[in-house]
């Protein structure tokens, strides 16, 4: 099995969409920029979807903000088969196919429980499937790990940046409560 290596230079390919240092995926073009450190094996992060995940796409929706997911392999010494770094890595295909958002959150639906294996490469597949990802060249990035060292690098950044913990929400650089109402209060002020 690979696993990932931390680098501190950005992968020779990054997924489509990703911002100019590469280091996670952007969605929408407005001025704020919100950037949102996940792992998609971590329970928070789950539950941070499901209450803010709406709020981001009004924010998006409406010109106001750009978000930038940052996919994180921050869990996987929780994981016997390192899935926070193969999802992570698999987000990178969705991307690809112009699909991030939604199979971010049908792998938050999916999520296995912290302590065993994850999805396997042919259930992170099926996911996609799911969400209109039916290419062949989704589940052959997915198969073949194209971004693993994506991946690592991700997190790596993240950790220089001193993210800790997931989820973590910067606006405009500042930390905020990773809460609807604060990500929606920070970006309005700085959108007047």
């Amino acid at each position: 099995m690979t696993t990932w290596m931390p680098q501190a230079s950005a992968p020779e390919r990054v997924p489509r969409g990703a911002p100019p240092d590469g280091d996670g995926v952007a969605i929408g073009g407005g001025p704020v920029v919100v950037d949102a450190y996940i792992d998609f094996q971590c329970p928070f992060c789950k539950q941070f979807e499901e209450t803010a995940g709406p709020a981001l796409d009004r924010l998006v929706a409406s010109g106001l903000a750009t978000v930038v997911f940052h996919p994180m392999a921050f869990l996987d010494r929780l994981s016997t088969d390192h899935y926070s770094s193969r999802a992570s890595a698999s987000s990178g295909c969705a991307a690809d196919g112009g699909r991030f958002v939604p199979y971010a959150r049908a792998l938050f639906a999916a999520q296995p429980p912290e302590g065993g294996p994850g999805l396997t490469d042919e259930e992170l597949v099926d996911v996609g499937d799911s969400v209109g990802l039916a290419d062949p060249a989704f589940a052959r990035c997915v198969v073949a790990r194209t971004y693993l060292d994506w991946s690592a690098y991700v997190t790596f950044t993240a950790g220089r940046r001193g993210v800790a913990a997931t989820p973590t929400v910067l606006v405009d650089r500042a930390p905020v409560p990773a809460n609807p109402r604060a990500i929606t209060t920070a970006v309005t002020a700085l959108s007047r």
